[in-house]
């Protein structure tokens, strides 16, 4: 089907480049305003986990591709129906504003989280993220139509589309979220989407002045082959994949910091615009160049045991994300087709987006117990460059016999062999190791030019850096368990059992008998935990009735003594089975712990008034902060369950986020007395796995505090330090950009005792 028009465009009416670049970039910015703006809302309802984030990307890519779709099915339309369809949903989508959680929808249930998550997002943003996803493909297609002389080639939009994005991401986390509040975010969302209407409007007649036709029956390219398809998809694939797979491993075992994943996302559309952009031929050169020596030196870091440090960790795996897809989303933009093409380009580029969210955020958590998406990622990429090999001449040996067969076949296995004798023995590295190594880099960096060759060369060295050392401990049965929640991981050494999630440790047993239930790391009898729950019998007498947040290893739970009720919240039901089966402190200690599966404030709600004297929260040592449960709203939740005598405890031990502002906030706000408790275990104690950590009480009765201070040292606690600027978090309004150290000049938390990762 086609417009009657003429078949050979009259000059343009109007100049379009400046109504389409300004119509993609509104549409852009929305898209990826609405991204973190939705995740924020959401992010109370899982407990904050960051496996929200992934599933959120997944959502999005999926919605982008049916975008994409839509877009490019509608070319088969006459320009003016597809002017009036779009608009038309547009306004349907409209109707869903302003953006909020979907009431309706059926609450978390024995649903899997990350199902129960998909249905959620369809259900409360779909329909405007649908709409707004088909903008900027369809505007290109409409632009590629146009009389204007650059609509032979409308990819420079596509840049333009980046930049958006780019600009969106990097406005959430700066100006939006510290400054307004959601509902007020979402408003001017809403407003944004009414003036994204009316350029799309603008855009449509533009064209139509220009007297475009839908396609130029002389100047019709050849067919796209599937061939070519396909090879679209896997170059879009794997960056999509390392975009998660990245974020994972840097929230996982780097450093699990809120906002990280900003980051990754960032770098990632950043690659997009400069390899689409007036420089993109010579970046992506230098670009592919640069990926082998960089794979080489620093992939390993991504299955390192023990690391480098948490800057070269960051800086290295960032570095990779970014030249691995800039070397391939610069292929992907060298083989670009016609301008009237575009469509089933972005179509096939999306699908592989899609691909690489699945494979990170659905299918790995289930068929993998670590983050292994990231080394296959790895070395699916170094398969997909297409690079000269450093030395020529040298390179050509590999094709010529009989010393062609040797380095295919015979240098391949002494490498891997190498690489499992070396990796094999991670706890005991003999001297010559490291030259090991280093022959391994230099086999890979030899076999550059030959995809295969060097991705098994680059395997072998994943393999001796630590790949084994990780697949040793998959294989030991319950030594490391991975939900939507988290990766758990139970660590023997001859002294103790420690439980950790990523690089935060969550519990810590020692392997003495005689300390075999001798609470420990962040519960220490010396810490504010100790102090606190010591004076427990003198403060509400020997029937106290105790609940805390976050079971971890279940530590807490031997402070309990005979005559009192306890109560443990926690939401993974897997940390319950580790905790119960792994552990001895529940069965030592406590065998008739009540625990409530759940969202902690989700399952507070439920609970009668004053129905505790004591509530402990120690869901905030892990750096994926659940920030619901530390607002406004959460403390009320708080107050009316622990009446007006009770006692509230927070844990804040944090090595990147100063939180003890924002509770002093909080206590001014509610009416609480708040004292702290800073503890830095001495030499014998930390030999014992006590860490470092700070604990706050709050009361809402001076008379209790008073009579918690009376039973410990006189020393033992202070006053909150506050802080006027951090203001008063709430459900609609929290920034955690003022309380990150490394922003306000403050070292991170070390805490004593280490555990080493496996």
């Amino acid at each position: 089907m086609t417009d009657d028009t003429a078949a050979v465009p009259r000059i343009t009416a109007m100049p379009l480049r400046p109504v389409f670049i300004m119509t993609i970039l509104t549409g852009s910015f929305l898209l990826f305003l609405i991204q973190p703006m939705f995740a924020r809302m959401i992010l109370p309802l899982l407990g904050g986990s960051p496996s929200v984030w992934n599933v959120a990307l997944l959502f999005y890519q999926a919605v982008l591709l049916l975008g994409y779709l839509y877009a490019h099915a509608l070319q088969r339309f006459r320009l003016r129906t597809q002017i009036g369809v779009h608009l038309l949903l547009l306004g349907a989508a409209a109707l869903t504003l302003p953006v909020a959680v979907a009431t309706w929808f059926p609450a978390a249930g024995s649903t899997p989280p990350a199902l129960w998550l998909l249905g959620l997002l369809a259900a409360s943003i779909g329909p405007v993220f649908f709409v707004v996803s088909a903008q900027a493909p369809l505007m290109q297609a409409w632009f590629a139509r146009s009389g204007d002389p650059d609509a032979a080639n409308p990819f420079f939009l596509y840049a333009a589309s980046n930049a958006g994005s780019l600009a969106a991401l990097l406005a959430y986390p700066l100006l939006f979220e510290p400054r307004l509040r959601l509902a007020t975010q979402a408003g001017l969302w809403a407003a944004g989407f009414a003036a994204l209407a009316l350029l799309v409007a603008l855009a449509g007649k533009s064209v139509r002045r220009s007297g475009e036709v839908l396609a130029h029956a002389a100047a019709m390219p050849a067919p796209v082959t599937w061939w070519r398809r396909a090879r679209w998809t896997g170059l879009a694939l794997v960056p999509s994949g390392l975009l998660l797979s990245t974020t994972t491993h840097l929230t996982t075992d780097v450093m699990a910091m809120p906002l990280l994943w900003v980051i990754p996302l960032g770098l990632y559309l950043l690659s997009f615009i400069v390899a689409f952009s007036g420089i993109g031929a010579a970046a992506t050169r230098y670009a592919t160049a640069l990926a082998p020596p960089l794979l080489i030196l620093t992939g390993g870091l991504t299955v390192f045991p023990a690391g480098l440090g948490i800057g070269i960790d960051l800086a290295a795996s960032l570095s990779m994300l970014f030249i691995l897809a800039l070397a391939l989303h610069g292929q992907l933009a060298q083989d670009r087709p016609a301008g009237s093409q575009a469509t089933d380009y972005y179509l096939w580029i999306s699908v592989g987006g899609v691909l690489g969210g699945l494979f990170c955020a659905l299918v790995a958590p289930l068929v993998f117990d670590w983050v292994y998406e990231q080394p296959i990622l790895l070395l699916a990429a170094a398969l997909l460059l297409r690079v000269r090999g450093p030395l020529p001449r040298l390179a050509r040996a590999w094709d010529g016999p009989p010393l062609g067969l040797t380095l295919r076949y015979g240098l391949p296995a002494v490498t891997v062999v190498l690489a499992v004798v070396i990796g094999a023995a991670q706890h005991s590295v003999a001297p010559w190791h490291p030259f090991g190594v280093v022959a391994i880099m230099l086999a890979a960096l030899f076999a550059v030019g030959h995809p295969r060759q060097f991705a098994w060369h680059l395997a072998a060295l994943l393999l001796a850096q630590g790949g084994i050392g990780q697949l040793a401990v998959s294989a030991k049965p319950e030594a490391r368990t991975r939900t939507f929640f988290g990766i758990y991981t139970v660590h023997d050494d001859p002294y103790a059992r420690s439980l950790t999630n990523g690089t935060t440790l969550h519990g810590l047993e020692s392997r003495r008998p005689e300390y075999r239930l001798r609470p420990t790391s962040y519960y220490a009898p010396g810490g504010g935990a100790g102090v606190a729950f010591a004076a427990i019998p003198r403060v509400f007498g020997d029937h106290a009735r105790v609940a805390f947040v976050g079971l971890g290893s279940g530590t807490l739970s031997c402070y309990s003594q005979a005559g009192q009720a306890w109560t443990a919240f926690e939401i993974d039901p897997v940390m319950v089975r580790i905790a119960r089966r792994q552990f001895g402190f529940l069965g030592g200690c406590r065998p008739d712990l009540r625990i409530v599966l759940g969202d902690a404030r989700l399952s507070l709600a439920k609970v009668p008034a004053a129905a505790f004297d004591v509530l402990a929260l120690d869901a905030f040592s892990s750096d994926a902060i659940p920030l619901h449960l530390i607002t406004r709203e959460a403390f009320t939740s708080y107050a009316r369950v622990i009446g007006a005598d009770g006692m509230l405890m927070v844990h804040i031990s944090n090595r990147y986020l100063a939180l003890e502002p924002v509770v002093a906030a909080l206590a001014a706000d509610g009416g609480w007395t708040a004292r702290a408790r800073d503890f830095a275990p001495s030499a014998a104690e930390a030999a014992l796995g006590d860490t470092r950590s700070t604990w706050l009480v709050l009361t809402r009765t001076p008379s209790r505090m008073a009579a918690l201070e009376a039973a410990g040292p006189a020393t033992s606690w202070r006053p909150l330090r506050g802080e006027a600027a951090i203001g008063v978090w709430s459900d609609d309004f929290a920034s955690v950009l003022p309380v990150i150290k490394a922003l306000r000049g403050e070292p991170a938390l070390t805490a004593a005792g280490a555990v080493p990762r496996p």
